[in-house]
């Protein structure tokens, strides 16, 4: 039996959710499953490390990256259901003190 790659959808609003699994490499196919048990199959593109973040829909670039309900960032390139989704795709808005309420 195959071991479950899980990914975790925290918000009914987040537009990515948090891999629970080592070994995921491009290809690799998770469950992504959000509070109410609802779950979806999906290819991850690129090798994610546990604890790292997969966009459960596309983002287009300039969009909100949405976890726990909350805007971290902004899509600095347009990024693929299942792709990997971290510094090389996105901005970052927290703790920028160039920015003021997240906005340039």
């Amino acid at each position: 039996m195959e071991e479950l790659k899980l990914a975790l959808k925290v918000d009914e609003k987040d537009n990515v959710a948090t891999i629970f699994a080592n070994g995921i490499t491009d290809g690799t196919k998770v469950v992504i499953r959000d509070q109410k048990g609802t779950s979806c199959e999906t290819e991850v593109i690129g090798d994610v490390p546990y604890g790292h973040k997969i966009a459960v829909c596309p983002i287009r670039k300039g969009e909100s990256v949405i976890k726990y309900g909350e805007s971290i960032g902004a899509a600095s390139a347009d990024i693929q259901e299942g792709e990997y989704v971290h510094v090389h795709n996105m901005e970052a808005m927290r703790g920028r003190g160039d920015l003021k309420g997240g906005e340039k």
